[in-house]
Order: C-alpha cells, then structure tokens, then sequence
C-alpha cells in the first residue's frame, strides 16, 4: 500500500502535463481521483476479504488479491487511456485494502505468542518499506522503468502467495485436522506427530468448533452475557445440542470480552488517524518543496526510511518493551513534537533545516508505537471467530477517518492555518496517552485465552 500512496506524487504533474505518456493530459478531477480512488477501492477490497479468505481459504485469497495488483499494473503499462489508469488505480486499491485486513488475521492465526508482536508490525513496515523504494524510484528513474518496477513487484508478490501454508485456523473450520496438523508443524518447524502440535490442534478446536454454536438464546441479557463468556472460557462445559446458533455478529457484540476488545482497538485506531499522519504523508512533498525546493526529493526520500526506521524499531522491542509502553511512549513523543512544530511554523523564526528535522522526528515517533501498536492489537486480541468481522469492520473505519481527515485537512489549514492543525493533533496525541494507559492492556507475550481473560477482569 506504501507504493501505491505515493506513486502519485511523482506521476501526476506528468499525466496533466504535454508530455504525457497517456493519449491526453489528465484533466485536475481525474488528477484528484489518480490518488483518492485506491481508497475507494480499498473499501472494497476491505469488505470482500473476510468472505474470500473465509470460502477459499487464506493461501488462495492472498492469491486472487495479489493478482489485482499485478492485473493493475499490467492495464497501466499497455494503457495510454486516463480513463483505464483510473480505473487500475481502483483495482489495485482493493488489493491494497484485502491485504491490510488479511495480515492481521493470518498473523494471528499462524504467529506463535512470542513473536506475535513483531509479526504483526510487519505491515506497517512493508508499508514504509513501498513508500521508501516508490519515493526512490520517483527521484531516479524514468516512468516506464518505474511502472515495470511495480509489474515486477506484484508478480513478486504473488509467487509469495502461491507458496504460502495455509492457516490451521482454517483447515479446522473445515474439520480437517490432518491438514491443520501439518500446517502448524510447518510453521512451528516441528513433526505433524508431536505431541505439541497435537496439543495445539486440541486448543484450536476447542477454541473454535465450539464457538459456531455460540450462545444461547435465553430471556434474561445477563444470563446471554454470562453464556457467552463460559462458551468462549470454558468450552469443556459447553454442550452444543443444548445451544441455538446465533451470528458471529452477536457474538462480537453480546460477548463482553470481545466487545471491549474491539471498543480499545477502534478507539486507538481512530486516535492514531487524527494524530494526523496520513495527511502530513500526503503534504509532505509539498511541505518540503516550500521549505527546501532544491532538496525537496531528498528530504521525500529520508521521509520515507524514518517510516521504516520507526516501524523497524517497533518489530524489534514490541515483544520485549510491551504494546503500552510503546503507544504511551509514541504518544507523548508525537504530542511534545507536534506542539514545537506549531510553535516553530506559527512564529516562523525556525531555520529551514529543523522544520524538517521536525517533521522526521514526527513521523519517526509516531511509527514506532502509535502508528504500529493498533495493528498489533488488531492481530491478537480477538478470538477466531470473531477476528475476521472485527478485522473488517475496523479497517473499514480507519479508511473512512482517513477519507474524512484528507477531505478535512485543507479546510482546518485555510481556517486556523497549519500551525492550528498541528496543535489540534497534539491534543489528540496527548489523549491517545491517557487511552494507552488506561484503557489499553498489555498483551505481551500472553496467548489469546489469556488475553480473553484479562478482558474479562476488566470488566
């Protein structure tokens, strides 16, 4: 997704230009829809990932995602029309959409508890990772080479796909517990007849099957409440003949556990849109173009590694510093630096040089907790049953925060200036703390039955 954001930046001032690659310059709406349509389409490719993957399985639903992408690039390549460009930008948003749920769930499902924090903050380095090497192909290379890069990379990706083991999770829904035995054991790098592997594929059984019955359906609200949390903490005592099925929806949301984990997880995913990165990615290029004209493609490039840095940092320490200390930390960080920024654009008495400075250091602190912990989160807190429809539902929301804070982001600037802005966001910032700790648990290290626990005592 990280390549698909920013490969705009550099191509649409060619496509409205005369030397256009395509039939006729881009005309400033279909300018403005070559970058806001990919968030359209990633709504999509959010709403439709949870019913692929669950009907065709993990392996095979990465696969037909993956293959947006490479189709995308392909109709970009052998293209001169503007309106097919649009038309691939879409397609390539629902894949870049499918996978920012699809990694979450699958991480979940397949990452062992001790390496589940920095598995699940691989996206949010990937992402860095494609804004870093678009930025770079922008600044070196010309458009053809550059659009066979992107061919390149989604074929890439795809043949990743193609030989990636299915999820046990999976092969356990559809009661087949051979293949689940194996999957778990290639991932574990461990034989299918092991006793640990045997022992996993118990917990997820008894984790999941259990789970498609549900709660039952009683007169009395508290005893629902009551069914559900024995049905998720002690399956043993469930007796399935003696249960209605209800929806994966009602137990999202009539189960206290799983509601109060996905009340923390939108809640600091929607603190993490209005600390307000996606806007300033967005502006960065214009930013540093005002600030520094002749090194405005550099200052775009070095944007782009301390996105990385920051998610690199956060892959390294989340399983060993803990998920709040980092989001409480990031926080305060993005919040303090934030305010100087204002400051500094507000006063203009700064020197070139540490407004930039300024505007790394943001996107570093952000990335490294803020930015990346709610993924984390996101991966680990929900049960399976539970985590495709919860993953859905809360990605389908932060792109709508975004759209709604790119929409807003120029009217906040034209009334209350840029220095207005980014006090506004510190505020957030500064609250996101305060949610972090203490609303947030720390989940380091804990197997999702006792992250279901600690929810429970919470409440």
């Amino acid at each position: 997704m990280g390549m698909i954001n920013v490969w705009p930046s550099y191509t649409s001032s060619l496509y409205a230009s005369e030397n256009t690659p395509l039939s006729r310059p881009m005309t400033k709406a279909e300018d403005s829809l070559l970058g806001s349509l990919p968030s359209l389409g990633a709504m999509v490719g959010t709403a439709i990932t949870g019913v692929l993957i669950n009907k065709l399985g993990r392996r095979k639903g990465g696969i037909i995602l993956s293959l947006f992408s490479l189709v995308s690039w392909v109709m970009i390549e052998l293209t001169t029309s503007p309106n097919v460009v649009l038309a691939a930008r879409f397609f390539i948003g629902v894949s870049g959409g499918g996978f920012l749920v699809f990694a979450p769930i699958f991480i979940s499902e397949v990452a062992e508890d001790s390496i589940r924090g920095t598995l699940a903050s691989v996206p949010i380095l990937s992402y860095g990772s494609g804004a870093l090497i678009s930025y770079t192909l922008g600044w070196k290379l010309t458009y053809p080479v550059i659009v066979w890069c992107q061919l390149l990379a989604s074929i890439m990706s795809t043949g990743v796909m193609i030989f990636v083991v299915e999820s046990p999770v999976y092969w356990i829904r559809q009661k087949k517990d051979n293949e689940a035995r194996q999957s778990i054991a290639k991932y574990r790098g461990l034989s299918a007849s092991s006793m640990d592997v045997h022992d996993e594929v118990s917990r997820l059984k008894q984790q999941i099957l259990p789970a498609v019955e549900l709660i039952s359906i009683t007169a009395d609200p508290e005893s629902k409440e009551t069914e559900a949390e024995k049905e998720k903490l002690n399956t043993e005592n469930v007796t399935p003949e003696k249960q209605q099925s209800v929806s994966t929806l009602k137990l999202l949301f009539l189960s206290s556990t799983s509601l109060r984990a996905f009340l923390v997880v939108i809640t600091v995913m929607s603190t993490q849109v209005f600390m307000g990165m996606v806007p300033v990615q967005v502006y960065a290029k214009t930013v540093f173009t005002q600030t520094d004209p002749a090194r405005s493609d550099f200052y775009t490039v070095l944007f782009a590694l301390t996105l990385v840095v920051g998610a690199l940092v956060t892959a390294l320490v989340a399983d060993k510093a803990g998920r709040r200390v980092l989001l409480i930390t990031s926080s305060i960080l993005v919040g303090s630096c934030l305010v100087t920024l204002g400051y500094l654009l507000q006063s203009k008495t700064a020197p070139s040089w540490i407004i930039v400075f300024m505007i790394l250091f943001y996107c570093f602190a952000f990335n490294f907790g803020a930015g990346a912990v709610p993924y984390v989160l996101l991966a680990e807190v929900f049960i399976p049953e539970v985590q495709n429809l919860a993953s859905m539902i809360i990605i389908e929301w932060v792109w709508f925060l975004n759209f709604f804070i790119l929409g807003l982001f120029p009217f906040l600037n034209g009334i209350i200036g840029i220095h207005g802005v980014f006090y506004t966001f510190a505020v957030v910032a500064f609250c996101n703390a305060i949610i972090g700790y203490f609303i947030v648990p720390e989940t380091k290290g804990l197997s999702n039955q006792q992250i279901q626990d600690l929810f429970l005592r919470k409440n």
